[in-house]
């Protein structure tokens, strides 16, 4: 697939036209074990190559070093990168997370420092990464419309917000885009969020389109990641509820057979048909693992294979949550 033929979706009413499908970087520098920068960098390159343009990172991914590993890229290739990054995660240099920071003075630092490690001098979409709940939405989405009036940012962005907060942000300036988790495994967003949006005339971008990896059929439980892979915290990844998991994943990788699909294209090609609207964003640190990815943007099911998909979703509940205590509760803010 050469790069001017891979599929477009404009995010928003005004927003940017991007890639159908993006690419997520934050495992490139954190959360799911260790990676080579040499593979990360081919990888990044090879996404460019195909015509993947809109990539997505975050100043809290590796304390700033996911952000600087893009910013390699970035020196030779800015003009065609649709370049996403958000703030208000704060973490300490060692890891710890501090809090989340929605304070006006934060946002600007936050965009400065973004801008020197990306190595650029705008940014493309610009999220608040979770809803800081002891700062009006009005304060921080107005600190935000500043960075676009002084040319350092385009558009902007929410993650994780609820319904009421993106309509209050959204009465203060154009917000392209809500990036939350969408897959078929959470659907959470289908019931309030998703049509707020569509009224606002607000994109969605979907993160964690492959439920973190294990909706590609390839992890069997926990136990086989990493010790430092942050899904050994995840609920549903846990003995209990992984078994319950993996028959959805067994059901899906059945219907994919059938389409002479993997599970991880079925399950793309199913958020792409959700609406056109949604942008996957899906992570990988493998070239090879990129163009099986990629090939999803070209799947067209038809009602019937839809409508099966649907009814293995209604027989197959999900176990667990999507976060821990503590992270479920920074979400839908």
């Amino acid at each position: 697939m050469a790069a001017t033929d891979f599929p477009r979706r404009t995010l928003g009413r005004n927003g940017p036209t991007v890639s159908a499908l993006g690419l997520g970087c934050m495992g490139m520098s954190d959360f799911y074990g260790p990676s080579e920068e040499a593979t990360n960098l081919a990888t990044l390159h090879h996404a460019l190559d195909i015509g993947i343009d809109f990539l997505d990172t975050a100043d809290m991914y590796g304390v700033g070093e996911n952000e600087r590993l893009l910013g390699k890229v970035l020196r030779k290739r800015r003009d065609e990168v649709v370049l996403a990054t958000k703030f208000g995660n704060v973490r300490a240099p060692d890891g710890r997370f501090l809090r989340i920071d929605g304070s006006p003075e934060y946002v600007r630092e936050a965009c400065d420092a973004s801008l020197q490690r990306l190595g650029v001098d705008h940014i493309d979409l610009y999220y608040q990464h979770r809803v800081d709940r002891s700062v009006p939405i009005e304060e921080i989405v107005g600190a935000m419309a500043e960075l676009v009036q002084a040319g350092k940012v385009r558009h902007l962005g929410l993650s994780e917000a609820s319904a009421a907060t993106i309509r209050r942000a959204a009465n203060v300036h154009p917000i392209a885009a809500l990036q939350s988790e969408y897959s078929l495994w959470s659907r959470d967003v289908e019931d309030e969020i998703l049509p707020t949006l569509r009224e606002l005339g607000i994109g969605f971008v979907a993160y964690s389109p492959l439920g973190r990896g294990f909706l590609t059929g390839k992890i069997a439980d926990a136990h086989a990641l990493a010790d430092d892979d942050w899904r050994r915290q995840n609920p549903r990844f846990q003995d209990g509820n992984v078994e319950a998991n993996r028959t959805l994943v067994d059901a899906v990788t059945e219907l994919a057979t059938a389409r002479g699909a993997t599970p991880a294209q079925l399950a793309l090609a199913w958020l792409l048909h959700r609406g056109e609207d949604i942008v996957p964003i899906p992570g990988t640190r493998k070239p090879a693992r990129l163009d099986e990815n990629a090939a999803a943007a070209r799947i067209r099911l038809d009602a019937a294979e839809l409508q099966r998909i649907d009814d293995v979703l209604a027989t197959h509940a999900v176990a667990g949550t999507r976060y821990p205590a503590a992270g479920m509760n920074s979400v839908n803010a």
